[in-house]
C-alpha cells in the first residue's frame, strides 16, 4: 500500500489562546491539496509543524512515510517550502543564497534555477533586503522549485502581492502544481482558483478539520435546499442540515446528501422542497459559520 504524501494523525499543538487539533489530515501522492479556512483557523500552524517549526503536543506527522522529526533531513530534502514568513536577507544577495542552499539538496538543478530567476525577473547580484515584498515571494518560489521537490508546501503564496507579481508567479505555480508526480499542499483563506485546480480539500476552522476529501466529491455531496415550514424545527448538524437563512416560513438549508436530508426535512414538516448545487464558496462559508456558532 502506497504511503500518503502527507499524513497527520491526532496532531495536537497548544498555544496560550489557540489549540490546533487533535487533527487528522491525509493528502495522497500526486494530489493538489487545498487547505482552506478563515484567518486564524490553523493553516499556517499546520504547515509550520510539517517543517519542524514547533514541537507537537500529541500525534504524528509523516511525509511519504517518513517521520517528520526522526527523518527531518530526508523529509526537508523532498519539500519545497514557500511562506510570507521566510526571510532570506541574512544571505545578502540572491547568488550567495543559492550557493548556501545548493549543497543541501542533491537534486538541485542549476539550469532550472537560472531559468526560474530569469522568468521571475530576478538577478543573482540583487540584494535580498532591497527586494519588494513580491520580489521576496518570487525568490522563495525559485528556491522552493530549484531542487525539483516531491512536495510543495505553499503557505498563502499569493497574499500581499500586487497584480504584476501575481502575473509573474501564478504561471510558475500553476505549472508546478500540474506536475502529476508532485504533491502540492496549498494553504489559503482565498477561494480564487482553489476549486479549479485542487483535487483534494481540507476545511479548517478554529483548529479543527471540518471536512476533508476529494474536491469534486465534496461539492457534489452537498445541496442547497429551499422549503417552507409552519414551525421552526431544530436543524442539527449531526443530521447534515445547516440552516443558512430563515424568513417567515421560508428556509434555506445546506444539506449533506449522505444523511438523507429530504426524508428528514419532510418528517419535520417541510413542504415545497427544491434543491440546487452548491459552489465551493457557499459550502465553505456555510460550514465555517456553522462550526463557529
Amino acid at each position: 500500500m502506497t504511503a500518503a504524501a502527507l499524513e497527520f494523525r491526532g496532531v495536537l499543538k497548544r498555544f496560550p489562546r489557540f489549540t490546533l487539533g487533535p487533527l487528522d489530515l491525509t493528502a495522497p501522492p500526486g494530489c493538489i491539496y487545498g487547505l482552506i479556512g478563515p484567518n486564524g483557523a490553523g493553516k499556517s500552524t499546520s504547515i509550520d509543524l510539517v517543517m519542524g517549526m514547533g514541537a507537537l503536543d500529541g500525534g504524528t506527522i509523516s511525509v511519504f512515510g517518513l517521520d517528520h522529526e526522526r527523518d527531518e533531513v530526508a523529509v526537508k530534502r523532498r519539500i519545497g517550502y514557500v511562506s510570507p514568513e521566510l526571510d532570506y536577507s541574512p544571505w545578502r544577495t540572491v547568488g550567495r543564497l543559492i550557493r548556501f542552499l545548493r549543497p543541501h539538496y542533491p537534486a538541485w538543478d542549476d539550469a532550472y534555477c537560472l531559468s526560474l530567476l530569469k522568468r521571475m525577473r530576478l538577478d543573482t547580484e540583487e540584494r535580498i533586503n532591497t527586494l519588494s515584498f513580491g520580489g521576496k515571494t518570487k525568490l522563495a518560489v525559485v528556491m522552493a522549485l530549484a531542487h525539483r521537490p516531491d512536495m510543495l508546501l505553499l503557505d498563502e503564496p499569493l497574499t500581499g502581492l500586487d497584480a504584476v507579481s501575481k502575473s509573474d508567479l501564478f504561471p510558475e505555480l500553476l505549472e508546478a502544481v500540474q506536475d502529476e508526480r508532485r504533491t502540492v499542499i496549498i494553504s489559503t483563506h482565498s477561494l480564487s482558483d482553489i476549486e479549479r485546480f485542487t483535487d483534494h480539500l481540507g476545511i479548517l476552522n478554529r483548529g479543527w478539520m471540518v471536512l476533508e476529501g476529494q474536491t469534486a466529491a465534496l461539492i457534489e455531496r452537498f445541496r442547497m435546499i429551499h422549503g417552507e415550514c409552519a414551525d421552526s424545527p431544530p436543524l442539527r448538524r449531526e443530521d447534515g442540515l445547516y440552516l443558512l437563512r430563515h424568513e417567515g416560513n421560508r428556509f434555506k438549508i445546506l444539506a449533506d446528501t449522505l444523511k438523507d436530508p429530504f426524508a428528514r426535512l419532510q418528517a419535520a414538516g417541510f413542504t415545497g422542497l427544491t434543491d440546487a448545487p452548491v459552489t465551493l464558496e457557499e459550502l465553505f462559508v456555510a460550514l465555517v459559520k456553522e462550526t463557529a456558532s
